[in-house]
């Protein structure tokens, strides 16, 4: 038999239907089976031998005698039972939660005392299910409704809820009480037996009394600390603020009700330079700093509150910055009477604190004595709040190359000289700022700093040596263009003396001659000579152009075609991606499609291994032109134009230099240097702006930025008068689709040009031709003649810039006297060059430098049909 159990060990409990069943259905088993051996030996006890039935019965002694020795010793039990099955039965009766067991159908198989003392009930017959009990309170049907159907589901459950008066009518508390239900599943250890329902309720009456009073007396608290007379908030490890009381949202006219916390942070609130003060509190590893601050808060109508903060910073474990807790003390206004010492030392602090220039006190061995929050600020990647707790000297906050001239301005201050040279330097950890200190002697030192020997004034001039870098270059790009278009201006005459004489020469010969070759040779080379002058002028932006309102996606795709072209061989590949809706843009549209060639065969040339030339288009509102910080780029709508590559990449040192003329990083015979000067000098023709943006490895980015063309609108009497005047203008010499036939004329023609070689070729040409052509060496001396002839004179065709009268004045003092008469410039420059000092109803053809034969006959013979 088993060891007795004590009943005073737990409670019993009031219903236990969960007792092993097979076990008695084995004795009874048993039974029957010792019951029928007995039988049968009655039976055939005539038929048995003695000895058989002696012997069988000898055995079943010895068994029944061994079994009940092993009953006595508890080696063997009748009814055993496993230690984990006392354990568990032992817990569910001395659990302090009344526990309720039952099968599908609702039929009760176990209650501990615990429930019974819960519920009411003192005897097995008065146990009720939770369903019986809980459906009587409309406030708990919901709840048990929840978890029955969670069962149901296969889910375990838990519920709250409060009733009016106790569950067990029995108990002896009155009044509301609240409990906590909750239901799960048991499933059974033998296989295919059906899971059972346990329920358990507590009564949580004290514990939810307990919470209110912990509620209210948190409420309290946090009255006690919204409603002090001094401000509070809290702020997380990024600045934001966590919490802040009712007294400083007061404070800062910030509606309490609508604050979420995390949405603001130390920076929202604290104005001026106060959050550099903050900052700069830096606690040591894991440990707690405190420190007291004069500074400004920010009002949310954007008023300035002076307060005193005792501001308390923790430190992370490895470093980092961890939370703040901040106490904030509103500084009282002072009295009729005056201002006291300390109310005065304050305001002091807030004024050195709100300075926009950076501060700082030295004494006569340049250690630093006190600083202002700019200060801070600007030298954070130096010093911090720490630092100057120990007095670092001042140089090392400049680089060591400028350190003797900051040595010698602080030796001139502690000898009190008045005039101390700026200095101007960078830090040590980053080079790209630029500061300029102000050294300035103290010549009464006060009691209550007597060390002071200077006053260090800092401010940074970034911006201001990006801009001077800037203009500099820009001035340098303009006297470098201004330097190449006299250059070509020059060079074209010269040139057009070549092609002037040449096909003179040509005219003359035949094919079959020895010196045609060579003829041929001359004027090929003049022509190529020719290009790079138009590359040249096209720097300078003297260039003539013709601009037109293009659509860049047409553009852009009618040039694909031949980029791939450019391409092939190679194992770079193409990749257009078109804006959509793009602006119109004003531009010379062969001009600018020679950018877009230029800048695709330098991305080629970059990638000799191969990778991806990608162009890409897309608008850009004035607010986006804006976010590219390009100071020298106004903020109005542009349409970019991006040429980018994978390639070898500029190196820094040379970027600036790129777009300077005949400057080319590629192998002798391979590039003229003057690529990217004709595409800076387009872009800025156009009224646009280019961006380089380079990695070395990596590879580059080309930006160029045109204006947005908005079309004006065009009264409807000045467009007949301009379309007249366009109409005189004479054709480009490359366009030869309407070119007349017939180039002879009998007309009288006046050249004026001041180089001799071009007039005299241009004189013989036109000659040759059948004009007939009076010369003149100025527009003096034209004028001269044109009196002479009487007027008598078809055609006026002039150099633009000319000694003692230019050809524009030429055409002014001609159009007083004769206002019919036609007149043609032949330049190097731009028409636009000369042709903003006429008048708007100006007409006159145009004709560049320099110029064939054929070209020259040809605008000579339109000008005058026209």
């Amino acid at each position: 038999m088993t060891k007795p159990r004590q009943a005073d060990e737990y409670n019993a409990p009031l219903v236990d239907r969960g007792g092993r069943s097979g076990t008695v259905l084995r004795i009874l088993l048993l039974a029957l089976v010792l019951i029928a051996a007995a039988g049968g030996f009655v039976v055939f006890k005539s038929s048995l031998d003695n000895e058989v039935v002696l012997g069988g019965l000898g055995v079943l002694a010895m068994v029944g005698i061994f079994f009940l020795v092993s009953s006595v010793i508890g080696f063997i039990e009748v009814m055993p039972q496993r230690q984990s099955d006392s354990l568990a039965r032992a817990f569910l009766n001395s659990h302090p939660d009344g526990t309720l067991i039952t099968d599908e159908k609702g039929r009760i198989i176990y209650a501990n005392a615990a429930y019974g003392a819960l519920t009411g009930a003192r005897k097995a017959t008065e146990v009720q299910t939770l369903e019986t009990l809980l459906s009587r309170h409309r406030e708990s049907n919901e709840a048990l409704y929840r978890l029955v159907n969670g069962l149901r589901e296969g889910k375990e459950g838990r519920e709250e809820f409060r009733l009016l008066r106790a569950v067990g009518p029995g108990s002896n508390s009155s009044g509301a009480h609240w409990y906590r239900l909750k239901a799960r599943l048991l499933q059974p250890e033998e296989s295919g037996g059906k899971p059972l329902q346990i329920w358990q309720i507590t009564d949580i009456t004290t514990e939810r009394d307990d919470q209110e009073r912990f509620f209210k007396e948190l409420q309290n608290a946090i009255d006690y600390l919204d409603h002090a007379p001094a401000g509070f908030f809290s702020a997380g490890r990024k600045g934001e603020i966590f919490y802040l009381n009712a007294t400083l949202a007061e404070w800062l006219s910030l509606d309490l009700t609508k604050f979420v916390p995390g949405s603001m942070t130390i920076g929202d609130v604290v104005a001026g330079e106060g959050l550099a003060l903050i900052q700069s509190v830096q606690a040591e590893p894991g440990l707690k700093k405190t420190v007291t601050l004069d500074l400004d808060l920010r009002k949310t109508n954007g008023q300035s509150l002076p307060v005193q903060i005792i501001h308390s910073v923790t430190s992370m474990r490895d470093g980092a910055p961890g939370e703040s807790r901040t106490i904030v003390l509103g500084r009282e206004k002072s009295e009729a009477g005056g201002q006291s010492a300390s109310a005065a030392a304050m305001r002091f602090t807030r004024f050195f604190n709100n300075t926009p220039m950076a501060i700082a006190s030295v004494d006569g061995d340049g250690r630093i004595l006190r600083t202002n929050a700019p200060f801070l600020k600007l030298f954070s990647s130096v010093v911090s709040r720490d630092d100057l707790e120990k007095a670092p000297h001042l140089e090392t906050i400049v680089q060591e190359s400028d350190r003797p001239q900051l040595a010698a301005a602080l030796a001139a201050a502690k000898d009190r000289q008045g005039d101390i040279a700026p200095l101007d330097t960078r830090t040590p950890t980053d080079e790209a700022r630029y500061f300029r200190f102000y050294v300035n002697a103290v010549i009464d030192q006060s009691d209550e700093a007597p060390e002071e020997a200077a006053i260090v004034y800092a401010v940074e001039v970034t911006e201001q040596k990006a801009l001077e870098a800037q203009m500099a270059q820009t001035q340098k790009m303009n006297a470098v263009g201004t330097l190449a278009g006299g250059i070509a201006h020059d060079f074209n005459n010269v040139l057009t003396a070549i092609l002037l004489s040449s096909d003179h020469l040509l005219l003359q010969a035949r094919p079959a001659d020895a010196s045609f070759a060579d003829l041929m040779e001359i004027k090929r080379n003049a022509n190529r000579a020719a290009v790079l002058v138009r590359q040249l002028l096209a720097f300078s932006r003297k260039q003539t152009m013709r601009p037109s309102v293009l659509n860049l996606t047409d553009v852009v795709g009618d040039l694909r075609m031949l980029v791939d072209r450019l391409l092939s061989g190679t194992n770079v590949k193409l990749d257009v991606q078109y804006g959509r809706d793009l602006w119109p843009v004003k531009t010379d549209l062969s001009q600018f499609e020679q950018v877009l060639i230029n800048l695709c065969v330098n991305a080629r040339d970059a990638m000799p291994e191969g990778g991806t030339l990608t162009l890409r288009t897309r608008n850009l509102t004035a607010s986006e032109v804006s976010a590219f910080n390009y100071s020298y780029m106004p903020a109005e709508d542009m349409v970019l134009i991006e040429v980018a590559d994978n390639g070898t990449g500029i190196a820094p040192e040379i970027m600036d230099k790129i777009f300077e003329p005949f400057f080319t990083t590629k192998d002798v015979g391979k590039g003229t240097g003057l690529g990217l000067a004709m595409v800076y000098g387009i872009v800025k023709q156009s009224g646009g702006y280019i961006q380089p943006e380079s990695e070395v490895g990596k590879g580059t980015t080309f930006r160029v930025f045109l204006p947005r063309h908005i079309p004006e609108p065009v009264v409807a009497g000045e467009a007949g008068s301009i379309d007249s005047a366009v109409a005189e203008i004479g054709m480009r010499p490359e366009s030869t689709a309407q070119q007349p036939e017939d180039l002879t004329g009998s007309a009288v023609i006046l050249l004026v040009e001041d180089e001799e070689a071009v007039r005299r070729g241009g004189k013989r040409m036109l000659e040759t031709r059948g004009y007939t052509v009076h010369e003149a060496g100025s527009g003096v001396e034209a004028l001269n003649i044109m009196e002479e002839l009487d007027g008598k004179v078809d055609i006026v065709v002039s150099d633009v810039v000319m000694p003692e009268m230019d050809g524009p004045t030429l055409l002014r003092e001609l159009r007083k006297i004769y206002p019919d008469m036609k007149f043609i410039f032949v330049s190097g420059y731009a028409e636009d060059a000369f042709a903003r000092n006429l008048p708007p109803e100006a007409k006159f053809g145009f004709l560049p430098k320099p110029f064939s034969l054929k070209q020259l006959a040809v605008v000579v013979k339109e000008t005058l049909d026209s």
